[in-house]
């Protein structure tokens, strides 16, 4: 009774310290869209309706994209996707190609994950980028790949761009990046000094976690030494 009193103390110490804040949505990205017209995604015309994206659930590649109906029985497409960024991040989900013939489902060309910079633009078939980026005048993503294509076998397709004068180009030439951030750079003689530069606020001391710490411990080891004397 004694080993199960302190076990259970111990226990409710480590909750208190270290909260459990795992969310699965964060984790693979999980999206739920609706369409009121069709959607063109690699591979595959889905009907006006509602979809499920997520992100294939893999430690080691984290740009396959897996989308299922609205109860997630069903897997329609399973896509390769390759890492997109944008400067401004928004609750927009998806983006299409800008143009479009008349009568057409849009084609999506990324989905980005509500709040993100980061997000996975779609990698479509060969003669399917050729198509789309002459009519949307924009680089399409492309690969030598199949709807029926494995993960595994999606993963090792090289991924070029297609141009819209349907020239192949390297996928870095066309792909946003993130901005760099600034090196320092040593002064120019004679150059004016640098304005000094925001001082930012400090983030608060750990003392006080600190001192609840050691609190937490002594009123732990009075416990323990009360059980001690009533066993």
């Amino acid at each position: 009774m004694y080993k199960l009193f302190v076990a259970l103390v111990c226990g409710a110490l480590l909750l208190a310290f270290f909260p459990v804040n795992a969310n699965a949505d964060e984790w693979n990205k999980k999206t739920t869209v609706t369409f009121s017209a069709p959607i063109e995604l690699p591979g595959i015309v889905l009907p006006a309706g509602t979809y499920v994206f997520k992100l294939l659930d893999s430690p080691s590649n984290r740009h396959i994209v897996q989308v299922f109906n609205e109860e997630e029985n069903h897997i329609y497409a399973t896509i390769l996707a390759i890492p997109d960024y944008r400067l401004t991040p928004s609750e927009k989900t998806v983006m299409t190609f800008a143009e479009r013939p008349i009568d057409t489902p849009q084609a999506m060309r990324a989905w980005f994950y509500p709040g993100d910079n980061f997000g996975q633009e779609f990698v479509y078939p060969k003669a399917r980028a050729r198509e789309l980026a002459e009519t949307a005048k924009v680089p399409v993503l492309s690969a030598e790949v199949t709807p029926e294509e494995t993960p595994e076998q999606l993963v090792e397709a090289p991924v070029v761009a297609v141009t819209p004068e349907k020239e192949e180009v390297a996928v870095e030439e066309v792909t946003a990046a993130p901005p760099i951030e600034p090196q320092a750079v040593e002064p120019v003689a004679g150059a004016p000094a640098p304005a000094p530069a925001a001082e930012l606020p400090k983030t608060a001391s750990p003392f006080p976690l600190i001192v609840l710490a050691g609190l937490s411990a002594l009123a732990l080891s009075g416990v323990l030494r009360i059980v001690a004397k009533l066993s």
